[in-house]
C-alpha cells in the first residue's frame, strides 16, 4: 500500500471513529455496555487508531515542501501557537460544557477568559495547531495529518453544540447566544464583554510553560528560540 494512502486511511479511521463514537453511537453503546464499558471500548479504539496514525506518519517518506513559507510567517505562527497554548490550558478550567454527577450544566452568567474568545477553546487550539503546521511545513504527509486533525476539531465543536442543545436545551442555547463559535465574534458583536477577556494567571502561565516546553522540544527553531537564537 502506498505510504500516503496508508496514512490517509489511518488518519481517517482515527477521526471517523472518534466522531462516530462521540455522537451517533455514544448513547446506544452506553445503553448496551454501560458507561465504563463504553469508555473501555472508546479508549481501545482511540489508542489503536492513533497508534496506526503515528506509525503511518513515520513510515511516509519525507518529500519536498509544496511551498516555502516566508520568515515572517514563522514569527506570526510562534505568537499564534502561544495563544493556542493559552486556549488549551484555559479550556481545562471551568468548562461550561462539563456536567456534574447529577447531570446539571453549570452555565456562568458571564463568559470569561478563553470562553469569552470562543466557547470551544480546546477545539480551536487544536485547529490552530493544524493550520500552523500545514502552512509552515506543507509536506504531503503533514498536509494529510493536519487536514484530518483540523476536521476533527471543527466537526467535534459543531457536534458538541448540536448534542448539548439537544440534551440540555435552553441553558445551552442561552450560552450559545452569549458566546461565539468563531473566536472573538461575540466580543466584536457586543455579546461578550472585553473586560472579561483576561483568562487569569493559571491559563496564561500554564500556556506560557506549555508553549516554551513544546517549542524547546520542537525539531525546528520556533517560538522564543526563534527570537533568542
Amino acid at each position: 500500500m502506498h505510504a500516503l494512502t496508508n496514512l490517509a486511511l489511518a488518519t481517517g479511521s482515527f477521526v471517523g471513529t472518534h466522531l462516530i463514537l462521540s455522537h451517533p453511537l455514544r448513547a446506544p453503546l452506553v445503553a448496551r455496555l454501560g458507561a465504563r464499558g463504553f469508555l473501555g471500548l472508546y479508549s481501545v479504539i482511540a489508542f489503536a487508531t492513533l497508534g496506526w496514525t503515528v506509525l503511518a506518519f513515520r513510515a511516509a517518506p519525507p518529500a519536498p515542501l509544496l511551498w516555502i513559507a516566508p520568515e515572517s510567517a514563522w514569527h506570526i505562527a510562534s505568537v499564534v501557537m502561544l495563544i493556542a497554548a493559552i486556549l488549551l490550558v484555559g479550556s481545562l478550567i471551568g468548562n461550561p460544557a462539563a456536567v456534574d454527577p447529577t447531570g446539571t450544566l453549570e452555565v456562568p452568567e458571564t463568559a470569561r477568559g478563553v470562553y469569552a474568545v470562543t466557547r470551544h477553546p480546546m477545539m480551536w487550539s487544536i485547529l490552530l495547531w493544524a493550520l500552523i503546521h500545514a502552512t509552515l511545513w506543507p509536506a504531503p504527509r503533514t498536509l494529510v495529518l493536519t487536514a484530518g486533525i483540523g476536521l476533527l476539531a471543527l466537526a467535534g465543536a459543531w457536534g458538541q453544540d448540536a448534542k448539548k442543545a439537544r440534551l440540555v436545551g435552553a441553558p445551552w442555547r442561552d450560552w450559545q447566544a452569549r458566546t461565539s463559535f468563531i473566536p472573538f465574534a461575540a466580543l466584536l458583536g457586543g455579546r461578550a464583554n472585553w473586560r472579561a477577556l483576561w483568562p487569569g494567571a493559571v491559563p496564561v502561565l500554564g500556556g506560557l510553560a506549555l508553549w516554551i516546553g513544546a517549542t524547546w522540544a520542537h525539531p525546528l527553531l520556533v517560538g522564543p528560540w526563534l527570537w533568542t537564537g
